[in-house]
C-alpha cells in the first residue's frame, strides 16, 4: 500500500475503520482480495508471492507501505510483502515478531509496518527506530514516517474524520477519500530522490503517472468489536478505464 488512514480502537461499534490505496507498476501481477490456503484473507502479488494488507480469522492483521527513498536502492533485498505474509503465517506476538524483524531491517528496502491483534497494534519502520505502540485514534500512512503529513495523507486523515462523524460505513461510498488527483503545491512536495517532475506526480492520492505506474486499487477494511470484519477491494485499470470490486466477509474467532 502507499496511502492507508485508519481509525485504531477509537470507536464504540468499531475496533478498525481503514481505508488504503496500492500503488503499482500497471504490468506487475496481482490477484484481488480472497481467502489464502494458509488461512488469512487478503491480495496478492504474483511477482513475489506476498501481500501488502491482509487479516486472519484470529484476529492477526499487518499492512505495510513503502518508505519512499530512491536515493538508497538496494536491488538484491527481499519483497517487502513477505513482512506481512509472514506474521499472518505465525503465532507470534506482535511485538515479539517486530523485535526479530529490527535485527533483519537491512535486508528490505525502506518499509513502515504495522502488526497488530485484537490486544494492540504496532509500528515499525527499518528507517526509524524502535517499535511503536499505537494508542486508540486516528492515523495516516503513505511513503514516509508514520503521520508525515504529506498534504494527500491530511487530507485523507480529513476524510476519514469527517467520515466517521457521519457514521457513513459504506465501503464503497469511503473510497473517494482516498481518490484525490490534486497535485500538491511545490512548496509542500518531499523530497525522495524522484525529482520535481515525478515528485508532482507521486503528490496526488490517486495516481497516474506516465501509463505505467499508478492507483491499482483502493481497499476498505471494517473489523467491529463484536467480531465482524468487512473488506472490500477496488481493482483499477487504468490503461482501460475500467473497474472491478470484490467483496469478502468473516469473523474473528474469539479464543
Amino acid at each position: 500500500m502507499c496511502l492507508i488512514t485508519f481509525n485504531w480502537d477509537n470507536h464504540p461499534t468499531y475496533k478498525l475503520i481503514l481505508v488504503a490505496n496500492r500503488d503499482e507498476f500497471f504490468d506487475r501481477p496481482s490477484q484481488e482480495i480472497h481467502p489464502w490456503e494458509e488461512g488469512f484473507y487478503g491480495g496478492k502479488d504474483l511477482r513475489a508471492g506476498g501481500t501488502w494488507l491482509a487479516m486472519h480469522p484470529n484476529g492477526r492483521f499487518a499492512f505495510l507501505t513503502n518508505y519512499r527513498d530512491m536515493r538508497n536502492i538496494k536491488p538484491d533485498s527481499k519483497s517487502r510483502g513477505e513482512l506481512v505474509q509472514n506474521y499472518l503465517n505465525s503465532s507470534i506476538p506482535p511485538v515479539d515478531y517486530l523485535q526479530y524483524l529490527e535485527s533483519q531491517g537491512d535486508d528490505f528496502e525502506g518499509f513502515n509496518l504495522i502488526v497488530g491483534d485484537p490486544s494492540g497494534a504496532y509500528y515499525l519502520s527499518n528507517y526509524n527506530q524502535g517499535i511503536h505502540l499505537l494508542t486508540p485514534g486516528l492515523y495516516g500512512l503513505s511513503n514516509a514516517l508514520l503521520e508525515t503529513p504529506w498534504p494527500k495523507l491530511t487530507l485523507a486523515k480529513e476524510g476519514l474524520k469527517k467520515l466517521i462523524a457521519s457514521e457513513n460505513f459504506d465501503p464503497i461510498s469511503m473510497m473517494p477519500i482516498l481518490h484525490s488527483r490534486v497535485v500538491a503545491p511545490d512548496e509542500e512536495l518531499p523530497e525522495t530522490g524522484l525529482g520535481l517532475a515525478r515528485e508532482r506526480l507521486m503528490s496526488c492520492q490517486f495516481i497516474h503517472a506516465e501509463g505505467i505506474y499508478g492507483t491499482v486499487n483502493t481497499t476498505v477494511l471494517l473489523w467491529k468489536h463484536t467480531g465482524e470484519v468487512t473488506m472490500v477491494e477496488r481493482t483499477f485499470d487504468q490503461l482501460k478505464n475500467t473497474h472491478s470490486d470484490t467483496s469478502l466477509q468473516f469473523d474473528v474467532i474469539k479464543n
